[in-house]
């Protein structure tokens, strides 16, 4: 699926085929919002009832007549974000050895984890929202979940999730779905390797694995305790990641190497580019 409406149609289908449908958007800020907010406009043009939980201060989530926007306040300000996602992103373009970019990434993606996780908490706190969402009575979730909130949010809720995302860090829509991704091909970020490679390239590209088994552990342990707490049972990020029902992830295979999918990941590169209207 390379456009948009066969992704809006999977999504319709979720909330009903007969009736308009009561979706609950809970996205993450940025070029994420950008991209979803394509799927979320057309939504709300086509009948349903959509309802974007977002924090006081973004930098791109703004309100539309397409939805409603329920907003709750949190404890930094614009000027804290801005910081710290420009900081993480001017990382990306940097040159160095694979083991310095894996200290500042470790320490971006560490930074970025603790102003969602403390946005997060004061979501789940703020007891009239939390009692607006419960008696809403949502047909679904849709969520970024490079963000856990609207996984957590999912669980609590009882929702059937779909994930909007472009991947996650080391690999964890990997395990959460039990997709392979053999090493012999699927090359490891910052190795800069293709789909073909040596033996030795391989033996790196494998090598690259071993740190995400604790990374991600360290940076994302915060939403983890965050649900536990919150959900009063014990709750890992794996947890919140297994519940989707569908991952709707903008991969393109023009642009990226192939890799194996699951049956409930469905590829949809492009859907937030400009694109002419298909006829009947």
């Amino acid at each position: 699926l390379s456009a948009s409406p066969p992704a809006l149609l999977l999504l319709l289908s979720l909330l009903g085929l007969a009736a308009a449908g009561k979706l609950l958007v809970v996205p993450a800020d940025g070029s994420h919002w950008l991209s979803m907010k394509e799927v979320v406009d057309v939504l709300g043009q086509k009948g349903h009832e959509v309802v974007v939980v977002a924090p006081e201060v973004t930098m791109r989530i703004k309100p539309s007549k397409n939805f409603v926007m329920k907003r709750y306040p949190v404890p930094y300000t614009e000027e804290d974000m801005k910081k710290e996602f420009q900081a993480f992103f001017h990382f990306s373009f940097e040159q160095g050895s694979f083991l310095e970019r894996f200290v500042k990434a470790y320490k971006g993606i560490q930074r970025i984890t603790n102003i969602g996780v403390a946005g997060c908490g004061h979501l789940l706190q703020n007891k009239d929202l939390m009692k607006y969402l419960e008696e809403s009575k949502f047909d679904a979730i849709l969520t970024d979940p490079v963000v856990l909130c609207g996984a957590i949010l999912a669980k609590h809720l009882s929702l059937p999730a779909v994930y909007f995302l472009r991947g996650m860090p080391c690999g964890l829509d990997f395990d959460a779905t039990q997709c392979p991704k053999p090493p012999s091909y699927v090359p490891r970020g910052f190795t800069q390797f293709t789909d073909h490679m040596t033996f030795l390239q391989r033996v790196k590209n494998l090598l690259h694995d071993i740190p995400d088994l604790f990374i991600c552990d360290f940076a994302f342990e915060p939403f983890s305790k965050l649900a536990s707490e919150f959900l009063q049972q014990d709750v890992t990020v794996q947890d919140l990641l297994r519940q989707a029902s569908v991952w709707l992830q903008r991969s393109e295979f023009v642009l990226e190497y192939p890799r194996p999918l699951m049956p409930n990941i469905i590829p949809i590169g492009g859907v937030n580019c400009a694109h002419k209207e298909l006829p009947q």
